[in-house]
């Protein structure tokens, strides 16, 4: 078998990190991770796998982010009965992250099918179950920084800190023949609270390198002003007499939130106000930062009760989540998911977003499609679990909580591996980060790739990567949208209603209707190439 690399994930689009190497006559993974953003790529979850689960050997997962990690139940589920390598600390959050994975499809499925029942439509199966995603975790294997590990087929692997999330890791390996190739993971962006900077080993033939922050640079203020920057959105929301809810994932970005509120609120810089925890996850996450507190950097700065201020709650159960609801401004709610795509900020959202007084704060990246991205490009409506819902509120955005490496950390982080002999594969960005930054690389004379989702390369004992083609699951204009049809049906029937309720009268309503109707009748009867130029 020659060996080679295929990008089934994480090509054209953000999420869905998924490596396949072949080498040796053995097959690796480096990552297995959900697809996000539109329903388009979303619906890659439910699709058959590109690959037959039962042949893979191992699996080396670079951190417990459900995008990189998230469909692992699903292959061990399908035939998979090798090992995942994968750092302590993440297999500590993969052992509470993927069973909450599983439970909310099961929620979103059981909801889904209810809808369906009515409608007369057949009912679907959840992706995995939170049962599929206990009985994954039984192949997890740790694997300390720096430590060699041979796989199947005489490919050795090592681990290295990637600075992004507690355990996150760049993959090393040496494949059959001495070549080498370096998978960055996701980068973190230097001086977190609870990870230190991201390394790795020097010269690689090949690099696999994220780019989410391929195209923008970040004036990433130290501990203090990340803080001042807080404090002013906190204050202004609190004026402005609402509630303050802040999108957020469970793991790591909850605990950076938390531990500077604590701070500040300890310090008398902002009012001691109720700071909810809507996340049973959180919780979880939270025991698992204490339990590693030996492994942070010495810089790092806990409050006085690491991430547990006297005002500071959590809730566990959803009738505690739904209390919340009652009470009208005044508190800061912090709840998962951090793109708004899933989980029990979506109700909050669904409760706030028609209020004026309230202040919606998102502190990371929005994937194209998502919720979130939709309300910090400025929607004026959004439909929530099939409700539409005027957005009132204040939408705010603070980006100095990103885990990512902006672009002249990326360009810092592959200047310092010394050479990279033979290519660059960019992945993990959005097509204008990509194309920036494969600019910038080339500059500096190094050959650059931008995978396609399902493309395949060559990597021979000498020379350059070559492209072998892609039986590709998607065409690039579908991985490469922002918003895809679902999001724009969703946009039209909002229009519509909005329409109707501001014609004049009903005879104005009727008309519209009409002329609705007849232009979906010309539509039926045009030929395509009329339709798709309209």
């Amino acid at each position: 078998m020659d060996q080679a690399l295929t990008f089934h994930g994480a090509a054209g689009t953000v999420t869905g990190s998924c490596l396949l190497i072949e080498a040796g006559g053995a097959r690796l993974l480096v990552d297995c991770g959900l697809f996000q953003g539109p329903k388009t790529v979303k619906e890659l979850n439910w699709r058959p796998l590109p690959f037959d689960p039962r042949t893979i050997d191992a699996v080396l997962l670079t951190h417990a982010h459900i995008d990189h990690a998230g469909l692992i139940p699903r292959l061990t589920r399908e035939g998979f009965r090798g090992a995942v390598h994968a750092t302590p600390a993440t297999i500590d959050l993969c052992r509470f992250m993927l069973p909450d994975s599983g439970f909310i499809q099961e929620g979103e499925v059981e909801r889904l099918n209810r809808r369906n029942r009515a409608r007369g439509r057949a009912a679907v199966t959840p992706i995995y179950t939170r049962a599929d995603a206990e009985a994954a975790l039984q192949h997890f294997r740790p694997l300390p920084l720096r430590r060699w590990l041979d796989l199947p087929g005489g490919t050795r692997a090592r681990l290295w800190n990637a600075g992004h999330l507690l355990g996150s890791a760049s993959v090393e390996l040496v494949l059959p023949g001495g070549a080498t190739l370096l998978v960055s993971g996701d980068l973190g962006p230097g001086a977190k609270p609870f990870v230190e900077d991201a390394e790795a080993p020097h010269d690689p033939d090949w690099l696999v390198l994220e780019s989410t922050y391929g195209d923008r640079e970040r004036d990433d203020p130290p501990p203090a002003g990340r803080r001042a920057l807080l404090r002013a959105e906190v204050q202004a929301a609190l004026k402005a007499g609402g509630n303050l809810l802040i999108p957020a994932f469970a793991v790591e970005r909850t605990q950076e939130l938390l531990h500077d509120l604590d701070l500040l609120m300890e310090r008398g810089e902002l009012p001691a106000v109720p700071v909810v925890i809507d996340s049973p996850l959180a919780a979880e996450a939270t025991r698992t930062f204490r339990a590693h507190l030996k492994d942070l950097p010495e810089e790092t700065e806990p409050a006085e009760t690491f991430l547990a201020g006297p005002n500071i709650r959590i809730t566990a159960s959803v009738e505690e989540s739904k209390k919340l609801n009652q009470v009208a401004g005044g508190m800061i709610v912090i709840s998962a998911s951090g793109m708004a795509e899933a989980g029990r900020i979506r109700h909050h959202l669904l409760n706030n977003l028609w209020r004026p007084e309230a202040t919606v704060l998102f502190v990371g990246y929005q994937a194209p499609g998502t919720l979130g991205r939709l309300l910090v490009d400025g929607a004026s409506e959004v439909s929530i679990m099939g409700q539409e819902v005027a957005v009132r509120a204040r939408i705010r955005r603070l980006d100095v909580y990103s885990g990512h490496a902006d672009r002249q950390g990326l360009l810092d982080w592959v200047a310092a591996r010394g050479s990279v002999r033979r290519g660059v594969f960019l992945v993990h960005g959005e097509p204008e980060a990509r194309a920036a930054l494969a600019g910038a690389l080339r500059q500096r004379g190094l050959a650059v790739d931008l995978p396609e989702m399902d493309s395949r390369y060559a990597l021979p004992v000498e020379g350059p990567a070559r492209p072998r083609g892609a039986a590709a699951r998607l065409p690039p204009e579908a991985t490469h949208a922002a918003f895809d049809w679902h999001n724009e049906r969703a946009a039209l029937l909002l229009e519509l209603r909005r329409r109707l309720e501001e014609a004049g009268d009903d005879r104005a309503r009727a008309a519209l209707l009409s002329r609705v109707r007849a232009a979906l009748r010309g539509s039926a009867d045009a030929p395509a190439h009329q339709i798709e130029g309209r």
